[in-house]
Formats: C-alpha cells, sequence, structure tokens
C-alpha cells in the first residue's frame, strides 16, 4: 500500500487529520494486525512537527468506540426518541432509493442534502455525493453554517483566501490575534508565536472574552461582540490622520485611499470608544503601534464574522495591513485562511453540468426555516446597513432530508425550530452517521460511517500550504461505509447510468487535483500518497502581496470596492452594528440586556468528540462565564445554576463567575450535544436564524440574552 512502512511485524500509514481546524496534521498510524493502535503526528511535516491536539491524539478512542454506529438501522419508535432496529444494507438503500423517485416524481427540489465539515476531505465531502443530489435535481446547499461570511468580506478587499504563511509567524514584530483562540482552535500555530514571543514580538488579543490564549497574551483588548468592525474603522482613523500610513505601498499597489480617507473621518476615537467598550487611549495607542512596528500580523479568524456586519467587518480589518505596507514582509500582512492558495478542479470533482432544472438554494443556517416551512429572504433599502429580512413559504416544502457530516439538531441556530422540522411525521430523514448524534435520533433510516483511518482522502488545508493525502489503514469496522461508496450504490439504485457514478475514490481524487494550477504544479495523486504532503508550488518565502499581485478585479488591495457597489452594497469599509446589542436594539435589551457568545469548548470540535468519555470529562459540564459585576447585579455565585433565554429559548447551565467575560457579556462554550446536557438544551437554543451582510452566514454571536439563578 502506498504511503505506509513495515517495521518489526508493524506497519505505519500516512494519513491526514480529516477535522475542521486550520492545521490539517499529516498523520502516521501504526497498525499490528489489522488493528490501530497509534496515531501520531508526521515529525517531518512542517506544521504538525510530530505532534497532536488533544482530541486527535486520542483518535483511536473514536474509531474504536463502543458507541459507534456499526450497522444500518430503521425508527422503530418515535422521532426524537432513538430508538431502531438493525436492518441490511439492502433493505436501507433500497427504501432511500424508493423514497427518493417517489418525492422526485413531483418535485425533487422537495429533497434537500445538509453537510457540512465532519470531514474536510475533497472526496468524503464534495465529490460523488454533489454528482448524486445534481443529477437527482435536489434542492442546492448553501453551506454557511462556519464561514462564508468571513470569506466573503476577506474576498472583497484581498481577492482570494490568501494570506501570510503561518510558517513565517515566529519573524514578526507584532501579532494581533483579533478574534481567534488557537491555543483550542489553531494550536500549530501557537508554537510559531510563542518563537516570535521569546523573540521579542509583543502579543495582543483582540476578544470580548478572555480565552486561554487571551489568558497568555502580553495585552488583552475586550471589545464588545459585533464591534469589530468599528475598532478597525477607529485604528485607520488614527493612522491615516497621524500620517502613519505606507504611501508608496497604497499609491502603487491600492484602489480608493481618498475615498477611504473621506469614510475613516467619521469613526474617530471619541465616537467609536462607546461602540466597541475599548478606550478612546487603547485605541488610539494600537493604531500607533500597530502602524510603527514592522514585521506585523493579524491572525483574524471566524469569531469576529458571526453577527449582522460579519462580513464588512472582516473586510475592513483586512484593509488594514494594505494601509501600512505590513504586506511587504513575508512575515506581515494578514491570515485568514489558506484555502485560496490550493487549487482544485471543482467541477470535474462535483459535476455542476449534472443539474438539470435550475434547482432552488436553501441556507443551512436557516435550515430550522426550511424544515418548517419557510424560506429565509434578503432585502437591502441602506446600502451601508445589514439586509432586511423576511421569511416566504417554502414551495414545494422539504419532504426528505439526507444528513451527513454535521449535526444540525446540535449546531444549527434556534434548535427550537429546527428540532420542530425534524419531528414532523411527513419528513423522510437519513442520518449517515459515525455515532448516534442528537439529529440521527430524528432519523428515519441511519447508516453507519467510517473514520478517517478507515477511507481514503485528500485534503486541501486552512491554515497552513501542504496537500495531504489519507491513506486507509484498517479496514471498515462494522459495516461501516465511506460517503463516496453510499452515494455510488445509491446512484446504481436510482438508474443513473452516467460515466461518473462508476469513478473510484481515486480517479475522482485525480481528477481533482488540478495540476495545471500553478501553485498545484509538481503535485501528482501517486507522489502525495507515498509522501503524505506535499507543498504547495510557492517559494520557501512565501510574500502573495510584496509586490501587488491581489487576485481582485482591479489587481490591487480594494479600499472601494466596485463589485459590491454593483451589489448593492456599500463600496467602502463601514461599520454594520449587530442586529442584537444594548445600544442598536434598546427596546430587546431591556428585556435581555447580556451580549451572548458561544465560542467553541477547548476538548470539543464543534460537536465532533463531544460524546466521548474522556473528552466529557476534561470539559465536565456546560456551564456560562458571567463578570461578578452582572452576576452579582442578578444574585448569582460561581457554581449556581442558571437559566440562560430570551424568545426564542432558553438552556440551564453552572455558572461560573470570573472576569474572563467582560461585563455585559456572557459566553456559553459550546457546541454541546442535546442529549448529554442537564436539560436537553444548548446554546443554540438561544441564537438566531438572522443571516450576515455578506456570505448570508450564521450570526451565532448575535444574541441577546437574560440570565437568572435557576
Amino acid at each position: 500500500m502506498e504511503g505506509s512502512q513495515m517495521n518489526n511485524g508493524l506497519k505505519t500509514v500516512r494519513g491526514a487529520c480529516p477535522h475542521d481546524c486550520p492545521d490539517t496534521c499529516a498523520l502516521v498510524v501504526t497498525v499490528d494486525q489489522g488493528r490501530a493502535v497509534k496515531v501520531a503526528g508526521a515529525e517531518d511535516h512542517p506544521t504538525t512537527n510530530g505532534f497532536l491536539c488533544t482530541k486527535v491524539n486520542r483518535y483511536l478512542e473514536r474509531t474504536y468506540s463502543p458507541q459507534r454506529v456499526l450497522h444500518p438501522m430503521k425508527r422503530a419508535g418515535e422521532k426524537g426518541k432513538g430508538i431502531f432496529k438493525r436492518i441490511s444494507w439492502d433493505e436501507a438503500l433500497d427504501t432511500i432509493a424508493a423514497k427518493f423517485k417517489e418525492i422526485a416524481a413531483n418535485d425533487p427540489q422537495a429533497i434537500l442534502p445538509y453537510s457540512y465539515a465532519g470531514t474536510m476531505g475533497l472526496i468524503q465531502s464534495e465529490s460523488m455525493d454533489r454528482r448524486f443530489f445534481h443529477k437527482l435535481g435536489a434542492s442546492l446547499l448553501d453551506r454557511t453554517i462556519c464561514a462564508s461570511a468571513g470569506a466573503a468580506g476577506y474576498k472583497a478587499t484581498i481577492g482570494a483566501s490568501i494570506g501570510t504563511d503561518p510558517e513565517r509567524f515566529n519573524e514578526a514584530k507584532l501579532i494581533i490575534i483579533w478574534g481567534s483562540n488557537p491555543i483550542t482552535s489553531n494550536v500549530h500555530l501557537w508554537p510559531k508565536i510563542l518563537e516570535a514571543r521569546r523573540n521579542g514580538a509583543k502579543l495582543i488579543a483582540i476578544d470580548p472574552y478572555r480565552s486561554l490564549t487571551a489568558e497568555k497574551c502580553d495585552e488583552h483588548i475586550a471589545l464588545l461582540p459585533g464591534t469589530d468592525g468599528a475598532l478597525a474603522l477607529a485604528l485607520m482613523h488614527v493612522i491615516i490622520k497621524e500620517g502613519l500610513v505606507d504611501r508608496d505601498y497604497i499609491d502603487t499597489y491600492t484602489l480608493g485611499f481618498e475615498s477611504l480617507c473621506e469614510r475613516v473621518l467619521e469613526y474617530s476615537p471619541s465616537r467609536v470608544a462607546p461602540i466597541t467598550g475599548v478606550s478612546e487611549e487603547t485605541i488610539i495607542r494600537l493604531a500607533r503601534e500597530y502602524a510603527g512596528t514592522k514585521p506585523a500580523i493579524i491572525r483574524l479568524n471566524y469569531g469576529m464574522q458571526r453577527h449582522a456586519g460579519g462580513g464588512m467587518a472582516v473586510r475592513t480589518v483586512a484593509c488594514l495591513p494594505a494601509l501600512t505596507g505590513a504586506w511587504r514582509s513575508a512575515a506581515g500582512g494578514a491570515l485568514l485562511s489558506t484555502s485560496g492558495t490550493f487549487g482544485a478542479n471543482t467541477d470535474a470533482l462535483q459535476r455542476p453540468d449534472l443539474i438539470w432544472n435550475n434547482p432552488r438554494t436553501i441556507n443551512m443556517s436557516a435550515i430550522g426555516d426550511a424544515l418548517t416551512g419557510y424560506q429565509r429572504v434578503q432585502s437591502r433599502e441602506d446600502i451601508s446597513h445589514a439586509p432586511l429580512e423576511k421569511l416566504e413559504p417554502l414551495d414545494p416544502p422539504v419532504s426528505a432530508i439526507y444528513v451527513y457530516n454535521s449535526n444540525p439538531a446540535a449546531i444549527a441556530p434556534d434548535s427550537g425550530k429546527v428540532l420542530a422540522g425534524f419531528k414532523r411525521d411527513n419528513l423522510f430523514t437519513v442520518v449517515h452517521e459515525i455515532f448516534q448524534t442528537d439529529t440521527a435520533d430524528y432519523a428515519d433510516i441511519v447508516l453507519p460511517a467510517t473514520t478517517q483511518l478507515e477511507h481514503f482522502d485528500i485534503h486541501r488545508a486552512y491554515g497552513h500550504l501542504y496537500m495531504l493525502a489519507n491513506n486507509p489503514s484498517i479496514e471498515p469496522i462494522g459495516e461501516a461505509k465511506p460517503n463516496s461508496e453510499v452515494f455510488r450504490l445509491l446512484a446504481e439504485r436510482m438508474g443513473f447510468e452516467d460515466d461518473c457514478f462508476k469513478d473510484s475514490d481515486e480517479d475522482m481524487a485525480r481528477q481533482a487535483l488540478d495540476t495545471t494550477h500553478p501553485r498545484m504544479q509538481g503535485i501528482s495523486l501517486d507522489d502525495l500518497k507515498e509522501r503524505g504532503w506535499i507543498r504547495l508550488n510557492v517559494p520557501e518565502i512565501f510574500a502573495p502581496f510584496a509586490e501587488g499581485n491581489f487576485p481582485t478585479p482591479s489587481g490591487k488591495c480594494e479600499f472601494f470596492s466596485e463589485t459590491l457597489a454593483k451589489q448593492g452594497i456599500d463600496p467602502l469599509p463601514v461599520y454594520i452594528p449587530p442586529r442584537e446589542t444594548v445600544i442598536d436594539a434598546p427596546e430587546l435589551a431591556v428585556k435581555y440586556p447580556l451580549a451572548m457568545i458561544s465560542p467553541p469548548a477547548h476538548n470539543f470540535l464543534n460537536s465532533s468528540f463531544a460524546n466521548l468519555p474522556s473528552f466529557l470529562k476534561a470539559e465536565k459540564e456546560p456551564r456560562l462565564d458571567i463578570h461578578p459585576q452582572d452576576a452579582a447585579s442578578r444574585g448569582i455565585n460561581d457554581g449556581d445554576r442558571v437559566r440562560i433565554f430570551n424568545e426564542r429559548g432558553a438552556f440551564t447551565v453552572k455558572a461560573r463567575v470570573s472576569e474572563k467575560a467582560r461585563p455585559g457579556v456572557v459566553v456559553a462554550l459550546s457546541v454541546w450535544w442535546k442529549k448529554l446536557t442537564h436539560d436537553g438544551c444548548n446554546a443554540n437554543d438561544v441564537t438566531s436564524q438572522a443571516l450576515t451582510d455578506l456570505g448570508a452566514a450564521a450570526t451565532f454571536y448575535d444574541t441577546l440574552v437574560e440570565v437568572r439563578r435557576v
């Protein structure tokens, strides 16, 4: 087998971590007589560097868990009760195909796929599945639950998700970690950051929450949730007013500077301070420090995009490096994601040419609306504000949903509506999963899925510049099958005769590897399988925008975006406030005066790993961080059980009174499986299905609540 070696009777196999994390680690799996006995980080991979996060370090617990779904099952009780009986694969596939044929005969758009990043591999997340649903004529899914707003905002300024090479962070002299917590969600970047500090760099965290990362930085600036764009505009105000710009870089490589100068006049530190909760003095000092330190990097992340103005906030922050010329250095600039550096032939992989009926698109972040019969529609009356939203009837209603690589009952916003939809007797639900998740409890058919050790895949990354292969190290456990194989079998039963449905996983991998792309040249599938990882065809010292060459329509960093203007969106950076804040929604704030955010729990990865005993033991139980000032005014003591609620729902957890949360903000670390909580609820019982300004993403951190002691 490619990518494997024998040593003392043990076999080692090259693999890759599949999870939704920037690090996309290179794995080495040790196998003894067909059983995996060790999963380790590849020592020769520059990013992984021989170690894994606490979650993947225990990957064998996941693979060999007694909780695994090991055979197909059909529902034998009320929806939501999780009562099933075993059936054969033939019965399961025949049942699904028969139901899909029945629905498609009337309108195939009544069938909806629902998936996200349970695996990030190109083959198991976006290949045969897309081909199947395209040929079927099913509704398309807009996969917005995590990153689409930030990606759209960054693209409007920079042109694509390309940024500073993470391997150069150790050479920076100032690192601003903005809306990110790398110790939890980007752990392999943290050693580079610490090396930079040992070399004299200063670390500044900008985050409403005093996260594990913020605790270890030299300075923590705790702004109010959703005000990042206002803070960035105030920094620009100071930088431009005090002449701290790199005028040569601006004149040569940017577009719209004069218009930007006029815009930022509106955002003086004195005006922005009460909006952000950050003092005027701090804003001025930060602006001077950022502009005056070279090289300086901003590590921005998706935490800042989860509110009504989230896309514009990311766009605004992304303007800063061009203003100061930080892009000139390989150790300067900004990093949101490296995903745009990769090339992949997604059309060959997904085959959108199979679509024949111009199907509608349903936004996954509003799945609760969709399953209860409505479509969320956005419209704009003011180009400088978040779009207005209304609900329209969904015709035809969703009659079948096929869930894979996701757990919407736990992770989707406004859970009450999501579960109401899944409870419908006239909704046919298929869940293909490794474990019996909250969502699987509502399924009519549950199918057993493989883990990463049991199937083949290839991977891009969004936190480094290496393509990876995952060679299967063990045979599938029980009757588990990978996504690609299940959709091949379903295509056969549906009578799909196109040759593409006969492609093997390796056939599709070869089709996806776009070796005509300049940065993908020299990467062959055979080499990738053998070596495990290959760096993209970029220079060792990679400074992508040192001499401009932005992948925007103008070829420049666009302070002014004609693309946005044509969409009816403000072409300049502007502050778009959250929909739910004490300032901008005063009537709502009378009832619900606390802003709530729900960032990842350290030992979970979204809802992955959140059911396994060792990780549950480490997290202990759901909790709410609340500032002593807010706790005292409500008679809440540390350790009290509290109820967090608003008009959408409620959940109950234990209070942790500390200054980790700033005044006016509460923090519920997530995502807990509902059936493993005290009251069968989690933070998404109070979050909203409202969407962002750009990218139509979820607004998880745009949430006002009240907290009461139980």
